[in-house]
């Protein structure tokens, strides 16, 4: 290729990024949540449409900050337009070590006194929810798959009707490092992953999974063990991976 082409190839990829971004968004809340010294560097982006129903909790970036680094609505996957219904509600705290990335319509609900955190690279998939009133911790290249759902209560108080205990409304979630979660997946309170856990589609994970090891497959409903010595081939995609991600650094 040459020097000329190349150069036009980047300005075009810059150019639809730059139309891509919701500016306004991107820095009332980069301005609101951040101290200066942080926000002028726009390390949050938003793509698309987004309502801000609250923005009352914290945001912590554990990591050298980059413009860009954390994405939410980016078209990174094979999926169809956006629907316009991206929504944040942040009560509690939301923290990220790294790079992160939210893909269309998503919905991330955090709770006052929820604390959320995604590892670096981790991700979360065109319509998702993320649902936390007390933990939900994603590990590194923790990737939830379109339409998958982690959700740490019940929402509603369940009760046993011969002894008359109440039972808990919410439980932890946790995600090892190394996590591949496929699409239409519901990860519920108490769940549990080891490293390099692959979760196949339509699942649903209510318990600890990590006596089972890791390099895994689990899926089904309720999820039980299905394969071993199997894991995602993540060095042979960490380019692809993180070139969607680091838009601003190419």
């Amino acid at each position: 290729m040459s020097p000329l082409r190349g150069t036009y190839r980047r300005f075009k990829k810059r150019w639809k990024i730059f139309w891509s971004i919701n500016w306004m968004k991107t820095w009332y809340f980069n301005y609101k949540m951040f101290p200066y010294s942080i926000a002028s560097k726009l390390p949050v982006v938003f793509y698309g449409r987004v309502k801000f129903t609250c923005l009352d909790g914290k945001i912590t970036i554990d990591a050298p900050i980059k413009k860009g680094m954390i994405g939410f609505g980016q078209a990174y996957e094979k999926s169809t337009r956006e629907s316009g219904i991206a929504e944040i509600n942040l009560q509690g705290e939301l923290v990220f070590k790294g790079y992160a990335q939210f893909g269309k319509d998503y919905l991330v609900y955090i709770h006052n006194g929820g604390y959320c955190e995604f590892g670096h690279m981790a991700s979360l998939a065109s319509s998702g929810r993320l649902i936390c009133y007390k933990s939900i911790v994603l590990g590194t290249y923790a990737r939830i798959g379109s339409q998958g759902q982690l959700i740490d209560t019940n929402f509603h108080q369940m009760i046993d009707t011969k002894t008359g205990e109440r039972l808990p409304k919410t439980g932890s979630i946790q995600l090892g490092d190394y996590n591949f979660v496929s699409n239409r997946v519901t990860i519920m309170q108490k769940t549990k992953t080891p490293n390099n856990c692959t979760i196949a589609s339509n699942t649903l994970c209510n318990k600890d999974y990590t006596d089972l090891g890791e390099n895994i497959l689990i899926g089904g409903i309720p999820a039980k063990l299905l394969r071993e010595h199997i894991s995602r081939d993540w060095e042979g995609e960490k380019d692809q991976i993180e070139s969607s991600l680091k838009v601003f650094e190419s």
